[in-house]
């Protein structure tokens, strides 16, 4: 009996991993990542657990990164082994002077999925700034910070990974409103905007099943009819905007993913921009969680594209993932790019899902310049790539 048991175990697990591939685009808008209490931190390999091994892909030495959320509450706190290998990363020179002292607001409150990679991500918009002179750095996990008065001390907001209605307070309309507002007008009235990663996964509708993370109804392993239930929808859903001027004015927004660890060639679209310089021309190849973006939403009419996937380079194995209810027709998937938003500037990066992607040196002087320009200290060509 003992061996059928793990047999039956064996297959529910793999079935609920089955599941949580069909599903993965749409858990990371709206559903916070499940949050455990305080001893399961500890069990999964926090610092100072004791003997604990490392957890999955995170875990090296004696112990490995926290969860992102503990007691429903994110975690603030980098894991320090990280922030090690990021200092050894981080550009020293900056690529303009600025004009003036600058400093960014990096707002890291994630109202959906919640990535473990927001506090390094917030540490090395903090490292960059402090080792260049570029800026200066105040993180903050409140939205309540973006409001018109606070934001009258800062140059730039740098969306951390936020995820579903961030700015929102369900409970309050009219304060919703406000900092919607407060973050539209910032930009537009000559102030910077930047974001990586899960910035763009907010403001859009989702579909409504797969709440349970890979579980069917009631936490049970999900049924047949339920997978299957859920590859029609996934096949056939095609996401829309919930706040167009935010959606316009990032550039687009969150449809499906490649899950981690995808392997891709990031293509070098824009060669002569100096956001561009630290790559030299050249494509290079790479691993993360890879996003793509409505059709509707994205468009080489409204940005300037800076960097994208090489579509022809992804095997056929690869694309045929994506869904086919709402795959791009046109093989762009765009992974930096930059656009002009009433006077301000804003920069997104698609890319830094996982902790190693602030690792990489390449990567972090590509932050670097992209948030420079939009602080308006480093001149480039902003103009729509096809106008």
């Amino acid at each position: 009996m003992g061996s059928k048991k793990k047999i039956a175990q064996l297959t529910a697990a793999v079935s609920a991993a089955f599941f949580l591939g069909v599903m993965g685009y749409a858990v990371h808008a709206q559903e916070a990542a499940p949050a455990g209490p305080p001893q399961a931190a500890a069990a999964q390999g926090a610092p100072g657990a004791p003997g604990a091994l490392g957890r999955g892909r995170g875990g090296r030495g004696p112990t490995g990164r926290p969860p992102s959320s503990i007691d429903g509450a994110q975690n603030q706190t980098p894991w320090p082994w990280d922030v090690v290998a990021m200092q050894d990363a981080v550009p020293t020179k900056a690529y303009a002077t600025p004009k003036q002292p600058r400093k960014i607001l990096v707002l890291c409150k994630a109202s959906g999925f919640v990535h473990s990679s927001i506090p390094l991500a917030a540490a090395t918009i903090e490292q960059i700034g402090e080792k260049t002179g570029a800026w200066s750095t105040t993180i903050t996990y409140d939205p309540t910070d973006i409001n018109a008065n606070n934001l009258k001390q800062y140059d730039l907001v740098f969306l951390d990974s936020t995820t579903g209605q961030f700015l929102d307070d369900p409970d309050n309309e009219e304060m919703t409103t406000e900092r919607r507002q407060a973050l539209l007008n910032f930009v537009r009235d000559g102030k910077g905007l930047a974001g990586v990663h899960a910035a763009i996964d907010s403001y859009h509708t989702s579909p409504s099943f797969g709440r349970g993370r890979g579980r069917g109804a009631g936490g049970a392993p999900p049924t047949p009819a339920e997978m299957q239930a859920a590859r029609q929808a996934a096949e056939s859903f095609v996401p829309t905007g919930t706040w167009a001027d935010y959606n316009k004015m990032l550039g687009g927004f969150f449809k499906w993913h490649w899950p981690y660890p995808q392997v891709i060639t990031v293509k070098i679209d824009d060669t002569k921009s100096p956001l561009t310089q630290m790559f030299h021309g050249q494509e290079f190849v790479m691993h993360d969680e890879t996003y793509t973006m409505a059709q509707d939403s994205y468009s080489l009419k409204n940005v300037h594209e800076l960097t994208s996937i090489d579509y022809s380079k992804m095997s056929d194995a690869d694309k045929a993932k994506e869904p086919a209810g709402s795959r791009r027709t046109d093989g762009d998937y765009g992974l930096s790019w930059i656009r002009r938003e009433g006077k301000g500037r804003v920069f997104i990066e698609v890319l830094g899902h996982d902790e190693h992607v602030y690792e990489m040196p390449v990567m972090l002087e590509h932050l670097l310049a992209g948030t420079q320009y939009a602080l308006g200290d480093l001149t480039a060509n902003d103009a729509p790539t096809e106008r």
